[in-house]
Order: C-alpha cells, then sequence, then structure tokens
C-alpha cells in the first residue's frame, strides 16, 4: 500500500497511484506457484547445510540437530517438508548456535538498539522503511553522529518513499557528520533519474552492530512507537498506542542480516566501503536455529511469501498467526483454509483499529470464506496493531518485517527471521495469547448480519486489494 504513515501533498499522492496501478496492473508481478515448488520438492530430505560458527556442519551432525528438535515437540512437517521447500528458493543457510530475545513493542526495541548502537566498536549499519525528523528519530541521529565521531563507521539506508517527509536537511546534517547515507530507489524524478519509476519500496527494518548484534522486526525510527500519549495515533477519536515486535539476534545468523544490507547498499551505488570488519569472527551465542529470509522483487524470489505459504501448508497442529495488513492472497486463503480442514487450530490475530481504513475494509472482505472454513479471526482493541508474527506446530517462529498484501508480497524488500526452538516458540505463543486476550474474536453468526454499508465497504476495498 501507499506508505501508511506519511502525509503528503494530493497531487503527488494521486500521480503516485497512478503510476503503481500502472506499474502493478501490466501484469509483470505476479506471486510463484508454491504448490509446483512443494511437488518439486522430495517428500523427506535432511538439511541441504546447516551453518555453525565455525562453518558447515557434517550431515551427521546436522541430522542429529534437527532428530533433538523434531523429538522435543509433536510430530510436524515443519521439519523435514518444509525445509525442503525452502531451501529449493534460497540459498540462506539454517544457523546453529543463536541467542534470539523478543522485543515487544516500540520502548523494548528501542531500548535494545541504543544500548547495541552504544556498545559499538567498528560499525553500524542501519536499514529502514522510515526515519523521521522527530524526537525518536533526533534521538537515534544524535547518538549515531557520536559513535561516528568516535570512530564508529554508520551506515544508513532509508526509503525514499517511506521517509517522504523527512526534511533533505536531515540527512545532510548526517552526511555532515561523517555517516555514510543511502536512498533507497529515490522517488523524485530530479535526484534519481529513473529510480523513481519503480515501485519498489525498501520495507525493511535491520539494524546490524559490528557483525554480531541484528535487529530487525517491524518497528520503524518514528515517535509513534515511543508509547507515550502525545505521539500516539489517532483513530476515530481516539489516541492509541503501535503495537509492534522485533527480534535481536546474536551469532550466526547475523552475517545473513549483514549479507542482505551490503547487497542491498551494493544494488543502491552506496559509497564504496572499505575497512571496517562487516563479517567478524563469530562465537555461538545460544543454542537456537535460525534462518534469515530476504525478498526482492521477482515472481521467483518472493521467498518470504513462499516461507508463509509453505509453513502454512505443512502445519500439522496449530498455526498463530499475527499480522498488521491482512490482504492475502489465494494461495495463502486456500493454505489456511486447508490447514482448519484438516483439524488444524488457526487463529489469525489482526487490527481493530489502523492507520488504513481502506486496507482495514479490504481484509474484512476475506473474514467470511475464512470463517466458514474454520478459520478463527479475532481483532486486537486498544492499540494500531503493527506486528507481523507467526508460530506454528510449537516450534516454527517468524518475526519480520512482511505483511500479508500485494505490495509486501509482490514488491517491497522485505526481511524475516525464521526460528526453529520449541523454548522461543513457546516465548512467542505467550505474547500471542496475551494479545488473543486483549481481542475480540469475531463470531461468523454475528458477522454474516452485519450492515449492507459494511459489505459494501469490504467489497469496494477488496477491488483495490492488488494495490495495497
Amino acid at each position: 500500500m501507499i506508505n501508511k504513515h506519511m502525509k503528503i501533498a494530493k497531487p503527488f499522492l494521486f500521480f503516485f497511484l497512478f503510476i503503481s496501478i500502472m506499474s502493478l496492473g501490466n501484469g509483470c508481478a505476479t506471486l510463484p506457484n508454491v504448490s509446483k515448488k512443494i511437488d518439486a520438492a522430495p517428500a523427506t530430505r535432511e538439511p541441504r547445510q546447516i551453518v555453525s560458527s565455525k562453518g558447515l556442519l557434517s550431515p551427521e551432525k546436522s541430522k542429529a540437530i534437527m532428530e533433538r528438535l523434531k523429538q522435543s515437540v509433536n510430530p510436524t512437517d515443519i521439519m523435514e517438508r518444509y525445509t525442503a521447500v525452502v531451501e529449493s528458493v534460497t540459498e540462506s543457510p539454517l544457523t546453529k548456535g543463536n541467542k534470539v530475545t523478543l522485543l515487544i513493542d516500540g520502548p523494548a526495541t528501542y531500548a535494545a538498539m541504543f544500548e547495541a548502537i552504544r556498545g559499538a566498536k567498528d560499525n553500524i549499519n542501519l536499514e529502514t522503511f522510515i526515519l523521521e525528523d522527530d524526537e525518536i528519530g533526533r534521538k537515534f541521529t544524535e547518538l549515531l553522529l557520536r559513535k561516528q565521531a568516535e570512530g564508529v563507521q554508520v551506515n544508513i539506508i532509508y526509503d525514499s518513499m517511506g521517509s517522504f517527509t523527512t526534511s533533505e536537511a536531515f540527512f545532510k546534517h548526517l552526511r555532515d557528520g561523517g555517516i555514510h547515507v543511502v536512498e533507497f530507489n529515490p522517488i523524485s524524478p530530479l535526484k534519481g533519474h529513473l529510480k523513481w519509476l519503480m515501485i519498489n519500496p525498501d520495507h525493511r527494518k535491520i539494524l546490524i552492530i559490528d557483525g554480531k548484534i541484528a535487529i530487525s522486526g517491524g518497528v520503524n525510527i518514528s515517535n509513534v512507537y515511543s508509547g507515550r500519549l502525545s505521539v500516539r495515533k489517532k483513530v476515530k477519536g481516539e489516541l492509541l498506542p503501535w503495537r509492534d515486535t522485533d527480534v535481536q539476534v546474536e551469532g550466526p545468523a547475523v552475517a545473513e542480516f549483514q549479507k542482505l544490507f551490503l547487497d542491498t547498499w551494493s544494488k543502491q551505488e552506496g559509497p564504496k566501503l572499505s575497512e571496517p570488519n562487516y563479517y567478524p569472527k563469530m562465537k555461538e551465542d545460544g543454542n537456537t536455529l535460525v534462518r534469515v529470509v530476504g525478498s526482492t522483487p521477482g515472481s521467483d524470489n518472493r521467498i518470504t511469501f513462499i516461507v508463509y505459504v509453505a509453513a502454512i501448508t505443512f502445519a500439522e497442529h496449530s498455526i498463530h498467526l499475527t499480522n498488521a495488513y491482512f490482504v492475502p492472497d489465494k494461495q495463502i486463503l486456500k493454505a489456511f483454509t486447508d490447514a482448519a480442514g484438516r483439524g488444524v487450530d488457526v487463529k489469525i490475530i489482526l487490527p481493530a483499529n489502523t492507520d488504513s481504513q481502506l486496507v482495514l475494509n479490504a481484509a474484512r472482505h476475506n473474514y467470511s470464506e475464512l470463517l466458514k472454513e474454520g478459520v478463527k479471526i479475532y481483532e486486537r482493541r486498544n492499540v494500531v496493531l503493527h506486528a507481523k508474527t507467526a508460530v506454528i506446530d510449537g516450534v516454527w517462529s517468524t518475526v519480520g518485517s512482511t505483511n500479508l498484501d500485494s505490495l509486501s508480497l509482490l514488491s517491497d524488500d522485505e526481511v524475516n527471521a525464521v526460528v526453529l526452538s520449541r523454548e522461543f516458540a513457546e516465548e512467542m505463543e505467550r505474547t500471542f495469547a496475551s494479545d488473543l486476550a486483549q481481542s475480540d474474536q469475531i463470531q461468523w453468526d454475528k458477522w454474516e448480519k452485519r450492515p449492507l454499508s459494511q459489505k459494501i465497504k469490504e467489497a469496494a476495498a477488496h477491488l483495490f486489494s492488488r494495490w495495497f
């Protein structure tokens, strides 16, 4: 969808919407057929690679790790069949020896970010969709400028569309302080030649410290995540806090976040980076398996989409998903309804309030189909829900930037951390249960009696669902 956070002039908005429709409506943007990839993958296969701090493990050691994980939970195809499908579309390895910390909401995420930045010794890489010139944004930049002055190289990628309202003077201040700053796909015709025609935002949120700590998820650099009443989002006259989720990863998986950042830096023709050690010798910080999954535009490499569809398809016991902008395609809808049909406990928490009423109505258009097939839907009250998480079969979890809507799945650069761990999944389940307790379940008998005016709004929003 057009950036859900920025307030821009109507002429530009209409122009951008026109370009978006022309670009997405030309038939070149399609999602891969995941069922074909599932059919092509072997029914069972050991992981192609598990990477430790010392490199690739032997097949025997890899098998032993997966067997121990399998024995810690109820039987599930997430271990073998899902892995086979995902490894057929990505070179990103499954890494062992990671410590993963769940960060709930902006204050916890910012506290972790500030602590990590203060401890930086060599380099800091920040990639974000929104970097605002507000209190939180200035706190970040002041600290980053201070670290740059101390000799720590700071590199920033910000999305041109997401940060459209942030002044050029804000970024010039960073550059004047020695920080390398790259604008992703500049949307101004005067600034980026024809790049502004590319409807491809960088929706990732990644902070990497010294190549050893990575923080990633849904939190942008903006006051709305601070939790204070004065900067909460006003929805229908009510001031609401933002509800989001990030993870902090320490261990070998950080190198995979670093690869994504440096690849984007190179593609955007950022200044040549030298001297800092972006890939330091790693040590194992925990016992958690992590795969870092990044997507870039293209019909065959929408990897986060494949990850979601495959995980839902192979679920055998439970699917507990939280998503901010839920306008899924037919493959995802079918994966959910098929799972419910085979007895999987499918629960989805979605926003009751949002910064885009159009997206909310488009999401609700799908409720009837899901509810009739046994999917349980809940709407989280008293917050603006912005989290993008899932936990499946008590062992597979993901936290990231990927929304289940067309732009996120088709056109955005996205990143998700996929975590295989019973202990981390239990923590995810506790967070899900907390959100569930603060949500209202959508009951089918009441839902089908909703007013005709609401049904018309949903149908109208659905007509435009491909463009957000």
